[in-house]
């Protein structure tokens, strides 16, 4: 088993003696030659029905002395039909702040060899920088472009080189698996020579391979494997490396280590190495005292302490705090609580250690809690490494209950964490005996979205009127997030992208967004709408979908199979209210209200549908909740159930009305 990372002082010693050559790159390669059978081949080798396949993919990895960590790409595709051509002719390369480091992108090159051998090359002025979406809904910046003249039958391959600044080999993961099915990945790595350590490799999800280290020229260690089978995207599915086969790599003394006394001592050592950092001093102390004097309870002292560290301490790790990166080199590194105290200015971890300062100072037991990342990959206590678990927030021990703060991160509510690391098994250091506390998971009542229209229909079936969208919790803090860097501008065409992918001839005006940076207040979308055609005209009838806020939305599960188990982030609920002035002359033609159901103590959806006493005004309301009970996590055999269920809720929120034009409207 491997041991600890390498102690920081070493790395950094490292990277000085060798930062002078961190610019050196590796030597672009030539294209390889093409087999005739390659251009030949007809059909898929790996999965019966892929659309196309990676013939190879081979990365070169460099942990050379110059301190930065080269990856060189090379994948050879084979396309089989127009989804192929559809799915890998775009790529996309993610760049910036990733994987823990900084990642830039360069020496990209393609071509398109047809299958009578002719040769198409992607031009360096077809690569461009773009903003993207990931599955997760987090936004990456990527170096794109589309592959020349790509049709069925033919070849694409690209070469890339991947920098990661300021990063060695150790601890990287080794994606095995790409969106479409491979034939042979293959990765060289070169790792440099640590005294009295070794070169190690951990696979997860193998199928079946283990990919065992093998010793190459030139000092390069290869690692394999094939026939590697698609990694396809699925509804609510879970992390991506939580499905896909993939490989860390790291440097490790070869220590076998038990895990629980493994975790029992690193979080000693983790307490003792870090109880300096959150130290009160007089001024540290003098504020907490200030801050609490009144207070009427525990969590009151703790909430005055958590917004004073959220609203007076500028916090220069936001993306939205408006400071360029020249501006981030020139703020001096806090070494305390007071420090930070002092410059009202730091990082979103100084954030959270002065809390931890002014808890223990108005008399809190407080922690650095070792936390995993359920939104990157599932937590195994067996395994026994401190990379699976990173200081995250901070524990606080009120009245022998343990609660959890992150006040360094600017939209998490007071008493909230990010989804990420709720329900998690995490590690609160002690000096004597560390624990194992499983952190809290909010409650679908306060991820909630509630939603109002108040809209008139037209004999021709346009509706219009106002909407307002309001959002807390999870909710609020995902789209706080998504909008806190964009101009207004930009936010009202990302809600008008939004709203028209379900309304297609929707016109939104009148657009506020309101609250986006504000840490307690919810988000909220207002706008005027108009739909024309909402409703279809049939003689004298209209039909009418009352739950407009569910129009046009997809069927959450629209496969019939499922390959990977079904995962939702967080618990949440709903609420919709909507009210439709019918257009003169028209009523209900014995209509009936959506029927209701439920999971007992998981999910429950209510509708009730009502027409005011005077005929005029049509009243729809929905409420729905799931993950009550924090069920979460679901395996393939359970699909089919969950997909009735939430097939059950699809049909009755697309649940029509009939109008019937009772009388010859006045003009």
């Amino acid at each position: 088993m491997k041991s600890p990372r390498l102690p920081l002082r070493f790395c950094a010693l490292v990277l000085f003696l060798f930062s002078s050559h961190a610019a050196a790159t590796v030597p672009v390669e030539d294209w390889r030659p093409v087999d005739p059978a390659e251009l030949s081949l007809k059909s898929p080798t790996v999965e019966r029905d892929a659309d196309a396949e990676a013939l190879f993919w081979e990365v070169k990895i460099d942990d050379s002395a110059d301190g930065d960590l080269i990856f060189s790409h090379y994948v050879r595709i084979k396309v089989f039909t127009d989804r192929g051509r559809e799915s890998q002719s775009k790529v996309d390369l993610p760049y910036g702040r990733l994987y823990g480091s900084e990642i830039k992108i360069n020496d990209i090159a393609g071509r398109t060899i047809h299958s009578d051998g002719s040769i198409v090359d992607l031009k360096k002025d077809d690569v461009f920088e773009r903003t993207i979406v990931k599955a997760s809904g987090v936004k990456v910046k990527a170096k794109s472009f589309a592959m020349p003249a790509v049709e069925p039958g033919c070849i694409i391959e690209y070469r890339w080189k991947e920098v990661r600044l300021n990063q060695s080999a150790n601890y990287i993961r080794l994606q095995m698996q790409r969106d479409i099915p491979v034939q042979q990945v293959k990765y060289l790595v070169k790792p440099f020579p640590f005294p009295g350590l070794n070169f190690r490799t951990m696979t997860f999800h193998s199928r079946g391979q283990n990919g065992v280290l093998k010793q190459e020229k030139n000092g390069f260690y290869s690692i394999s494997m094939a026939d590697m089978p698609g990694v396809y995207e699925e509804s609510r599915m879970p992390p991506e490396d939580e499905v896909k086969t993939w490989m860390l790599v790291y440097y490790s003394t070869d220590e076998k280590l038990e895990p629980t006394k493994y975790w029992n001592d690193y979080g000693k050592r983790f307490y003792n190495d870090t109880k300096s950092l959150f130290k009160a001093n007089d001024e540290v102390r003098q504020l907490a005292n200030t801050l609490v004097a009144d207070a009427k309870s525990d969590d009151e002292k703790l909430q005055r302490l958590f917004e004073f560290c959220r609203t007076k301490i500028k916090n220069i790790s936001d993306d939205a705090s408006g400071l360029t990166a020249e501006d981030r080199k020139k703020i001096k590194e806090n070494k305390s609580p007071s420090d930070t105290l002092k410059r009202l200015t730091g990082t979103s971890a100084d954030i959270d250690l002065l809390f931890a300062s002014l808890a223990s100072a108005a008399g809190f037991e407080a922690r650095i809690v070792l936390a995993p990342d359920r939104g990157d990959m599932f937590f195994d206590k067996q395994i026994p490494d401190q990379y699976f678990v990173q200081p995250s927030n901070i524990a606080v021990n009120v009245a022998g209950d343990w609660k959890f703060f992150n006040p360094g991160y600017n939209y998490i509510p007071f008493g909230m964490l990010r989804w990420q690391e709720e329900g998690q098994p995490s590690l609160i250091p002690d000096p004597k005996q560390p624990i194992w506390v499983n952190t809290p998971l909010t409650s679908h009542e306060k991820t909630r979205v509630r939603r109002v229209a108040k809209l008139k229909l037209a004999a021709d079936g346009a509706l219009e009127g106002d909407v307002t969208l309001e959002y807390t919790g999870h909710f609020a803090i995902e789209r706080k997030e998504e909008n806190d860097e964009d101009s207004d501008t930009q936010r009202e065409e990302s809600l008008k992208e939004e709203v028209k992918s379900r309304l297609s001839t929707a016109e939104l005006s009148n657009i506020r967004v309101e609250n986006v940076t504000d840490h307690v207040k919810p988000f909220i979308y207002s706008y005027h709408v108009r739909v024309p055609g909402y409703a279809q005209k049939t003689g004298r009838r209209l039909f009418m979908q009352p739950a407009f806020f569910q129009h046009g939305v997809p069927a959450l599960f629209a496969s019939a199979g499922r390959k990977y188990p079904i995962y939702f982030h967080y618990p949440w609920s709903e609420e919709d209210t909507v009210e439709i002035e019918l257009p003169p002359g028209f009523a209900l033609d014995n209509a009936e209200a959506p029927a209701p159901f439920a999971s007992p103590g998981i999910s429950e959806y209510k509708p009730t549908l009502s027409v005011t006493k005077d005929g005029k005004f049509l009243v729809y309301k929905r409420s729905f909740y799931f993950g009550a009970g924090g069920s979460l996590t679901y395996p393939v055999s359970s699909y089919p159930v969950l997909k009735d269920f939430f097939d059950a809720l699809y049909k009755q929120d697309n649940h029509t009305v009939a109008l019937k034009l009772a009388s010859e409207a006045k003009p």
